[in-house]
């Protein structure tokens, strides 16, 4: 005798009653996951927001892909979130911080001529410097413009620096300190 696995007819009608009964209906809208925000739309309401211009035509792009293509890992995301996180922090209340990042080259770089098994491994040399090209307007509760220019962030000696905190694992390390040290500033002097 064969026996099957799966849900039985009489439990799968029993389930879609109470789904449409409204046993399940409210449980399923709450676990349903929130709208997300694609990659330069900006957020309603927010005091900071971050736009990519042409991110397919950045120095990292152009090299490699929008996303790591080696690591599969997405660059843009995550750094748009930590310029958001830390921007908000300093920023005094009313005041609005928009950024517009045009060119973005991270820090390292593969070199394929190391062989097979280091193909994948993007490596930390002070010639692989991390790169940000950014516009940038600061308005405050009135909306009166107090500061807004461009900026070409770079760290030469990222290595040395210190920049990254000892035992960081974050493959974006570098790059979300180039962007702490020019919000560090503050926003008097961005």
């Amino acid at each position: 005798m064969t026996r099957m696995t799966g849900i039985h007819p009489c439990s799968f009608v029993a389930l879609l009653a109470l789904a449409t009964a409204g046993g399940l209906a409210p449980a399923m809208a709450a676990a349903a996951p929130p709208p997300t925000i694609a990659v330069g739309e900006p957020v309603p309401g927010a005091r900071v927001t971050v736009n990519y211009v042409n991110p397919e035509e950045f120095s990292e792009a152009r090299q490699y892909g929008l996303q790591d293509r080696f690591n599969g890992r997405s660059y843009l995301e995550p750094l748009k979130a930590h310029l958001i996180k830390r921007a908000t922090k300093m920023l005094p209340a009313g005041d609005r911080l928009e950024v517009n990042i045009t060119d973005i080259k991270l820090a390292g770089g593969y070199e394929p001529w190391h062989g097979p098994q280091l193909r994948y491994v993007r490596f930390m040399k002070d010639v692989y410097p991390p790169r940000i090209d950014l516009d940038f307007k600061l308005t405050d509760s009135n909306g009166k413009v107090v500061r807004e220019g461009s900026r070409k962030l770079r760290n030469l000696g990222y290595l040395q620096s210190g920049a990254a905190r000892v035992g960081d694992t974050d493959p974006l390390r570098y790059d979300k300190a180039l962007i702490d040290s020019w919000l560090r500033r503050g926003p008097e002097n961005l």
